[in-house]
């Protein structure tokens, strides 16, 4: 793999991290855990969230694997 390739397949990880999470955290904040709003809101905030601590590190975990 090349440094550039490794760069990108790092840059991606923290992105996708950062910005799922961000997701996640910002729908949790608008609708929450209240009984009026729909619950389907607020798995969909969970989602983002677990999304988050999934998707990012794996691909972390993936570049760092085959990098040299």
């Amino acid at each position: 793999m090349g440094k550039g390739l490794r760069k990108f397949g790092i840059t991606a990880a923290v992105l996708s991290f950062i910005i799922c999470l961000a997701a996640g955290i910002w729908i949790l904040a608008n609708v929450g855990f209240q009984t009026n709003n729909d619950a389907t809101w607020s798995g969909i905030g969970l989602y983002f969230v677990g999304k988050a601590f999934f998707v990012g590190p794996m691909l972390l975990i993936t570049t760092l694997r085959d990098g040299k």
